[in-house]
C-alpha cells in the first residue's frame, strides 16, 4: 500500500523529503563525535571506513534525486522512482553499518533489487537488457555469497564478525573454509565489476535512466561490492600472502584492461562505464598492497571516485537532456552552448586521471606511493601509465563532445540549468578536497594511516 498512495502531494514531495534527509545524512557524519557500536536487534557498528560510506551515500543519493527530478519521465516519477532511490539508499546504509555477514548479505539484496526495477523503469529494450544481465550475474554472485555465508555458519556457529574471525583463525586451512572464503571473494568480485567479471557493467550503466546512472556508478557498486569486499579482508579474512596477490593482480588487469577499452567506446555513458571499472581497479590494487598508506589510498579514492564520476555522469545527463543522444560522433561544440556542464565536465576528467590540485591527484598519488613503498614498482608503473590512458580518453571524449565547431542541429542547445545544483555541488566537493588536503589529511576521510 505504501507504494501505491494515491495522495499527489505525497508523491511530489518524496524527492524533497529525500534530499533533505541525505542532507541531513551528511551532515550527522560530518558532525558524528566518534564510533558508534550497538547490538539493539541488529549488530551495528560505525567505524570511519562506515563513516565514509555513509557520506558518499548521503550524497549521491541526493544528487540522483535532484537529477531524477529533472530528467526522469513523468510516468517513471509516479511509478515509485525517488522511492526505489530510498529503498537502495537504505539497502547500501545498512551495509555501511552491519556487523553481520548475513545482514549485510540481506541489505545488498535490498540495494540490488531497487537497482534493477530501476534500471528498467523506462522499459525498453537496452533498459531491459541492461536489468537483465545485472539480474542474472547479481544472482551468481548473491548464490555464491549465500552459501559461503552458509559454510562460515556451518564452521563458526555464527555470522558475526568477531565469531567467523576467531573460526577462520583456528580453521583457515581446512577446505571448507577455504570454499567458503573463495565463493564469497568471486561474488564480491562480480558485485565490484572487477575484470573478469565485468559483463553486466556497461550495459547496466549505459541503458539506465540518467538519474540511475548516477547512482550506479556513484555509489550503488562501490557499497554493494567494493566496501563489503574491503570490510570483509579487514574485520574477517585478514591479509596474507594469498589475499594479496589476488586482489592486485584482479585490481592491475582491470586498471589496464577496462581503460583501453573506454579509448574506443563512441557511447559517452558506455565510456564511463568503463572508466569507473577502471577506477574501482585503483582502489582493489591499493587495498591488496594490505599496509596503512595502501588501504588509506583505497578508502579515500573510494570516496574520491564516488564524487568525480556521480559528476561526470551528471554531465552525461545533461548532454543527453539537451541534445537527445549520448552518440559521441554525433555532438561537437558544446562547450560554447553548454558552458557550466563543459566547465565541470574538465573538473571530472581531470579528477579521474589524477591531474594535480584535484581530489583524484591525492588519492592516486596515496596510491602509487603505497605501491612504491612496498616494493611492488611495477604495480606502481601500471598505475601510472593507467592514469596517461585516462587522460587520454577523457580527452577524446571532450574533443568529440564539448571542443571544436558546434554540430548543425545543435544551434539551439542550451545549458540544462535544472542539473546546475548537483553539477556545482559535486565539482565544488572535487576541488575543495583538492585544496584542502592539508587540512582534512587526519579527519575520517584518511582513516587507518598515518599519511
Amino acid at each position: 500500500m505504501f507504494f501505491n498512495l494515491p495522495f499527489s502531494f505525497l508523491r511530489k514531495g518524496v524527492i524533497p523529503f529525500g534530499v533533505a534527509f541525505a542532507v541531513l545524512q551528511a551532515i550527522a557524519v560530518l558532525v558524528w563525535p566518534a564510533e558508534l557500536t550497538t547490538s539493539f536487534v541488529l549488530p551495528l557498528s560505525a567505524d570511519g571506513l562506515s563513516r565514509v560510506m555513509l557520506l558518499a551515500i548521503a550524497v549521491v543519493a541526493a544528487a540522483t534525486l535532484l537529477v531524477g527530478r529533472f530528467t526522469t519521465p513523468d510516468e517513471i516519477r509516479r511509478n515509485n522512482f525517488a522511492h526505489l532511490v530510498l529503498l537502495a539508499m537504505t539497502g547500501m546504509n545498512g551495509v555501511a553499518l552491519c556487523a553481520d555477514l548475513f545482514s549485510i548479505y540481506v541489505f545488498v539484496e535490498i540495494a540490488a533489487v531497487a537497482s534493477f526495477i530501476l534500471i528498467a523503469s523506462e522499459k525498453n529494450r537496452a533498459g531491459l537488457e541492461g536489468a537483465f544481465k545485472y539480474f542474472v550475474l547479481s544472482a551468481v554472485a548473491s548464490i555464491s555469497m549465500l552459501t559461503a555465508i552458509a559454510l562460515l555458519f556451518l564452521v563458526s556457529g555464527s555470522t558475526g564478525f568477531a565469531g567467523v574471525a576467531l573460526a577462520i583463525s583456528r580453521l583457515g586451512g581446512q577446505p571448507l573454509v577455504l570454499l567458503a572464503l573463495a565463493l564469497f571473494i568471486g561474488g564480491l568480485f562480480i558485485k565490484s565489476g572487477l575484470v573478469p567479471f565485468h559483463g553486466w557493467v556497461p550495459d547496466a550503466y549505459s541503458s539506465a535512466p540518467a538519474a540511475v546512472s548516477v547512482l550506479l556508478a556513484g555509489i550503488v557498486t562501490k557499497t554493494t561490492g567494493v566496501y563489503v569486499l574491503i570490510r570483509l579482508v579487514m574485520d574477517v579474512l585478514g591479509f596474507n600472502a594469498h589475499v594479496r596477490d589476488i586482489m592486485m593482480l584482479v585490481g592491475a588487469l582491470t586498471i589496464t584492461a577496462a581503460a583501453f577499452t573506454a579509448m574506443v567506446q563512441t557511447d559517452m555513458k558506455r565510456m564511463l562505464a568503463f572508466s569507473s571499472i577502471s577506477q574501482v581497479g585503483y582502489i582493489i590494487l591499493s587495498f591488496g598492497v594490505g599496509t596503512p598508506l595502501g588501504i588509506a589510498g583505497a578508502v579515500f579514492h573510494l570516496f574520491n571516485h564516488a564524487i568525480f564520476k556521480s559528476l561526470l555522469f551528471v554531465n552525461a545527463a545533461a548532454v543527453e537532456k539537451q541534445t537527445g543522444t549520448q552518440d559521441m560522433t554525433m555532438m561537437g561544440g558544446l562547450a560554447a552552448r553548454m558552458p557550466l556542464t563543459g566547465t565541470t565536465s574538465v573538473i571530472g576528467l581531470l579528477s579521474t586521471a589524477g591531474v594535480p590540485p584535484l581530489a583524484g591527484f591525492w588519492s592516486k598519488l596515496v596510491i602509487i606511493l603505497a605501491l612504491w613503498q612496498s616494493g611492488h614498482y611495477a604495480y606502481a608503473s601500471i598505475a601510472v601509465l593507467a592514469s596517461l590512458i585516462t587522460l587520454a580518453y577523457f580527452l577524446i571524449m571532450q574533443r568529440k563532445v564539448f571542443f571544436g565547431l558546434l554540430r548543425p542541429g545543435f544551434e539551439k542547445v542550451t545549458e540544462a540549468f535544472e542539473l546546475a545544483v548537483p553539477t556545482i555541488v559535486l565539482a565544488a566537493i572535487t576541488v575543495a578536497i583538492g585544496l584542502l588536503i592539508p587540512f582534512i589529511k587526519g579527519t575520517f576521510i584518511l582513516p587507518l594511516t598515518g599519511f
